[in-house]
């Protein structure tokens, strides 16, 4: 756990690119996601003056969050206010994390209740900022975020208590390696968007049997969505697991 005043513990999330760790300073490339100007410039500005070499774009919303983060460029970490017009719940949070799996995501918002904390790191937020927070916790948290670990306000049990990432859970690869040939192909296929219809029409066989395949997926690797599915398994290496996996 981290105070207010403090920093998060290191928890074993790799930086999604594999680099080294960030340094204070470095070069970086971050992008602001909230829908009120003046507190994106406040933010932006913040951001600026602690890390003078980076490179800093702020959105308005997640329809043009996901278009920035879609051009292709390089981008390490995304800032997220939870709470913008047109966006239900933790809808942005989990598009955002569905579609860029490898972006780790710092949520910065106006709500600092531990269950909604709680709720966001279970749906693959790797941090959370109140924005009541002063400017160290800000910069301490991006530079923990971005060196693989999870901050979170005083007061929670850590991430590692949270729905989906319990305590004690085995890596992704050992729960992986417990399903079965035709599960891991339903699994990549979750991975791909498919609907169960479609996923049934390719593998030739019904609906129950993908939806039961689904529910065996989540017992076993332990989530409760296909959202947290498709967060959980981000970084396998899906040609390996297929070269595995018997032809037919």
């Amino acid at each position: 756990m981290v105070g207010l005043t403090g920093r998060a513990p290191e928890v074993s999330l790799p930086r999604p690119d594999g680099a080294p760790p960030v340094a204070e300073g470095s070069d970086m490339h971050l992008i602001i996601v909230d829908d009120h100007p003046l507190f994106r410039d406040a933010l932006s500005s913040a951001v600026r003056l602690a890390f003078p070499a980076a490179d800093v774009e702020e959105a308005d919303g997640i329809e043009s969050a996901c278009a920035a983060l879609s051009r292709g460029r390089s981008i390490d970490l995304t800032l997220l206010d939870l709470t913008m017009q047109g966006v239900n719940g933790f809808d942005g949070l989990i598009a955002i994390r569905t579609r860029f799996p490898r972006i780790p995501v710092l949520v910065v918002s106006g709500l600092d209740d531990p269950r909604i904390v709680r709720e966001a790191l279970s749906h693959g937020a790797a941090g959370f900022v109140p924005k009541a927070a002063g400017k160290p916790v800000l910069i301490r948290a991006i530079t923990d975020v971005l060196n693989g670990a999870v901050f979170v306000p005083e007061g929670l049990s850590g991430p590692a208590e949270a729905p989906g990432r319990k305590a004690g859970k085995p890596p992704i690869a050992e729960r992986i390696a417990e399903l079965t040939p035709q599960q891991v192909r339903v699994l990549l296929m979750i991975r791909q968007g498919k609907l169960n219809k479609q996923i049934a029409h390719e593998l030739g066989v019904g609906d129950s049997t993908v939806k039961a395949h689904v529910s065996e997926i989540l017992r076993k690797l332990g989530v409760i969505s296909r959202t947290q599915i498709v967060i959980e398994t981000a970084n396998l290496d899906y040609d390996n697991i297929m070269s595995t996996l018997p032809s037919n």
